[in-house]
Formats: C-alpha cells, structure tokens, sequence
C-alpha cells in the first residue's frame, strides 16, 4: 500500500501504473484508456494523463497522438539496448563508487547484502525476481553499490534502465525452465568492490548484467515460438 497523504497525485499514480507495468500486471502491448486507469486508480485524468506521460519519457509506454497509449512491447533487440547501456553506465558507477567511498558506503553496502542474502534465505528455491520483497532488496544492493558515485545524472538514468530491465526479467521468469539464484554472484561482486579492486568488479557487474540478458532472451524466445 502506497500512503497517498501529502504526497501529489502525479507522483501516486506514476508509482502505481509503473508498478504493475514493471511487475507486468499491465501486459506489454496492452491499451492504456485514461477513463480505465482514473477508475482503477480512484483518481481524476489529468494526474494519469501526466504519469502516462512521464513513463513514456521513461521507456515503458508508448504514446502516440492517433492511438493514445499502450504498454511498450516486449522485443530482444530492446533488452539488448538496454543492457548494452546498463553495462556502460553501471560500470562506470560502480568505478566512481570505489573511487570515492568512504565508510559509510562500506557500511551500506555491507548491509543491503545482508538484507538481500536473509531475503533469498528465507525464499530458498522459488523465483526470487517475481517477489516484491526481493526485488526491492535486489535493486537496493546494486544501488548501494553505486551509492558513492558522485553525479546524480548518471544514477538516475541507471534507475531508469534498471527499472525497464526489471520488467523483462520479470517477464522472462515465468517462461525459464531452470531458476538462477544469484548470491554467490552479488558476494563476489561485494567483496571486490570493497577490497577496491576495481578493474575485478568491473568485470564482475558486466559479466552479472550479461549473463541476465542471455538467459533473459532465451526465455523470452521461448515464449514467442508458442505463439507462432
């Protein structure tokens, strides 16, 4: 539940519609009628038509002055552009991070894996990116990561990405035959960044986001070839 008190209705409907467009309770392709979402949402049109808006800027819907809005598709030439960037600009985050943390980076970083680690513990073997809980401990760990990088422009178009990506994987994940648990992964990434051996965590976060978007289109292709 999102509290609404004092916060503006922009930014309450931007947060539910990105919400079940990320967690794809919205389906890629699908119709976006204002009249529909203002209902659904309990809110007038005019803070919808503006969060439509926004999250077209964002990449997850399309806006056109003919047909209105609509989910963005699903496509692998997308995800592929979207993980080509995420690599460039996490990378070099991650690189300023280690550069210029201090203790408190350190500190931060140490606990949102721990955090992230008790929450794959207590979910064992299920699909950890369909669960809210995880997601949200998934992209607090890597945004620790980057927690000391000094230019705000460069996270927040890392946050953009990072949310457009999460769509795909959750989209992906219901089509995967075999489940991928990461921790091992998120530990070695943690402990180079810590030891400040950056060209090894570099290296490592690439290798990270890479194998996603493998494994990602496999799933993705799957899907497709049951509806040809």
């Amino acid at each position: 539940m999102i509290p609404t008190a004092n916060i503006p209705l922009i930014e309450v409907a931007l947060t539910k519609m990105k919400k079940a467009i990320v967690c794809c309770e919205l389906a890629p392709g699908e119709k976006l009628k204002v009249a529909e979402l203002s209902k659904t949402y309990g809110l007038s049109s005019s803070p919808i038509r503006e969060a439509l808006n926004r999250l077209a800027q964002d990449g997850v819907v399309e806006s056109s002055d003919n047909k209105g809005f609509r989910v963005a598709p699903i496509s692998t030439a997308d995800f592929r552009d979207i993980t080509r960037m995420r690599c460039l600009l996490e990378c070099e985050a991650l690189s300023d991070a280690i550069e210029y943390g201090d203790d408190n980076w350190e500190a931060d970083v140490l606990g949102a894996y721990h955090r992230l680690n008790l929450m794959e513990k207590k979910l064992g073997s299920g699909v950890l990116v369909l669960d809210d809980e995880w997601s949200t401990r998934h992209k607090a760990f890597h945004f620790s990561l980057f927690g000391a990088c000094p230019s705000s422009l460069l996270l927040k178009m890392i946050d953009s990405l990072f949310d457009r990506a999460e769509r795909y994987r959750r989209f992906s994940a219901k089509q995967r035959i075999r489940q991928r648990h990461k921790g091992n992964e998120h530990q070695e990434l943690m402990d180079a960044a810590l030891s400040r051996d950056s060209e090894k965590a570099v290296t490592l976060l690439r290798n990270h986001i890479q194998d996603t978007l493998e494994r990602t289109i496999e799933a993705i292709e799957r899907q497709q070839a049951t509806l040809q």
